[in-house]
């Protein structure tokens, strides 16, 4: 099979689907058919907008059949999808629209944003629209997501893949004409690629509107799930479920949980091995720039614990030190890649620069190392490290520990400055119902699982998520946020 276009690639599946579901949101399913069929109206509705092919179109809707419409619609434009949180304040949504240059923003009120054109959610198209295909076109640059990096100022991730796939051929480890489930926000990379990727390979997608661990291990039952998208955050959300929960769940069809986008605790990672098998736990490490990936499957994981993987095709990986040098097995450094199709060939960014050495191997600001055997291990983002007492302390480590104490729905480790040891380790805690818990408690769980350096000199307990739904945490903002208290 060759090349489809995704101004296409819906009419493709149509005909081969019949009337079998091709997208379920809540209490609603629709075909490919109908996909198709509602895509082409707004497109042309998107259109008499002044939407042309080339332009960008930010999508700033929540999780929900009519985000997949709006996106498939902007494709059969030949344009590019933009996807934000429906849920930005302005000012941050405004920014992004501006480095964006968009032309349409679909999800706000119409006249918020004076002289551009926009449309609020729940827009519907005049029935005067056609539904039958358009003009085939395929968009240049696929996506254009979000990032606010280092600096805090919006970019945008340009994938420099066009937007179309081979429908038979599978995309990573989708699965073909089989179900799958993405119970966190599209407007994210992973989901967004669930989206493409799975829809592409004609599967089922069933989307959750806001992630519920409960809720999430039903609809995987119902809809005999294949293949599910995971982050750390709600493995552990749903591993606190009573265990009878999670006892009576049972997953005959499951083939795979798909796990990215942050670090994972070891024992939240072992504990889902036991429970579902280690053939089906897999780990995907990489960026939206997509220079690189690795992925890990859980038997491997047993056998290389803590690892993310080998690096996947014809990826290349270099652990770097301070002065540029190339480190040797075990040695903890920065990561930098390079893509099969050299510097470039992946994406581009609009409103930064990317990190690069001179020989245009890039790096997302990563720290790890690699085994003997060429498994990477990540220790932490070089951003987020904290240097107190001379010794480098990593996050993702404290917040693995802590969090596996029981009633700790989630938590945040950050540096503060100290006049002697240049900064302290604090960490801010989610426990909604912490009751009777004692600091102390705390502390001698730590004590039981990290060195004495390590362990928080503060805590301080919260009752709201520190991370949201596709398991970003904003450190900084926490960190700014307590040093001008």
């Amino acid at each position: 099979m060759a090349f489809v276009s995704f101004s296409r690639i819906l009419d493709y599946w149509a005909q081969r689907s019949g009337d079998n579901p091709a997208v379920t949101c809540g209490e609603r399913s629709v075909s490919f058919g109908e996909l198709d069929r509602a895509s082409n109206r707004l497109a042309r509705a998107y259109a008499e907008l002044g939407v042309k092919e080339g332009d960008n179109v930010t999508i700033a809707l929540p999780n929900s059949i009519e985000f997949v419409e709006a996106t498939y619609a902007v494709w059969k434009l030949g344009a590019t999808p933009q996807p934000v949180s429906s849920r930005l304040p302005s000012i941050e949504r405004d920014a992004i629209i501006e480095v964006a240059q968009s032309t349409l923003v679909v999800g706000i009120e119409a006249g918020q944003l004076p002289g551009l054109p926009s449309v609020a959610a729940g827009f519907v198209p005049d029935p005067q629209f056609a539904d039958t295909e358009l003009e085939e076109k395929t968009s240049r640059y696929m996506k254009a997501m979000t990032s606010g990096g280092s600096t805090g100022r919006p970019k945008l991730i340009v994938a420099e893949q066009a937007a179309g796939m081979d429908p038979q051929k599978p995309f990573m480890v989708m699965p073909l004409q089989k179900s799958i489930m993405m119970p966190g926000p599209l407007y994210h990379n992973g989901p967004f690629l669930f989206l493409w990727a799975g829809l592409g390979n004609g599967n089922h997608l069933v989307i959750a509107e806001k992630f519920e661990a409960a809720q999430t291990l039903e609809l995987m039952q119902a809809h005999k799930i294949d293949l599910i998208y995971m982050v750390p955050t709600m493995m552990h959300r749903i591993w606190q479920l009573p265990d009878d929960i999670k006892a009576g769940a049972e997953f005959p069809h499951l083939r795979m949980v798909f796990h990215l986008a942050a670090p994972i605790a070891p024992w939240l990672k072992e504990a889902w091995i036991d429970w579902l098998g280690a053939e089906r736990i897999f780990e995907l490490y990489g960026g939206t720039e997509a220079q690189g990936f690795t992925v890990i499957n859980g038997t491997d994981w047993l056998a290389h614990r803590g690892s993310v993987g080998r690096p996947l095709g014809g990826t290349l990986m270099k652990v770097v030190g301070d002065n540029g040098e190339v480190l040797p097995a075990g040695e903890v450094g920065e990561i930098y890649m390079m893509p099969e199709g050299g510097q470039g060939s992946t994406y581009h960014y609009v409103g930064a620069e990317a990190k690069a050495d001179a020989d245009g191997w890039e790096s997302l600001g990563d720290m790890g190392y690699m085994d003997s055997e060429g498994y990477l291990y990540i220790t932490d983002r070089q951003t987020d490290m904290i240097l107190s007492g001379g010794a480098n302390i990593y996050p993702a480590e404290v917040e693995g520990a802590i969090e596996s104490f029981h009633g700790v729905r989630s938590c945040a480790v950050i540096g503060l400055p100290h006049s002697d040891l240049g900064s302290t380790v604090h960490a801010i805690v989610d426990m909604p119902e912490r009751g009777e818990v004692s600091e102390e408690a705390v502390i001698a769980h730590l004590a039981e699982r990290l060195v004495r350096y390590k362990i928080p000199r503060t805590l301080e307990f919260v009752s709201e998520p520190l991370r949201d739904d596709a398991g970003k945490v904003r450190r900084k903002a926490l960190r700014e946020a307590r040093v001008k208290l």
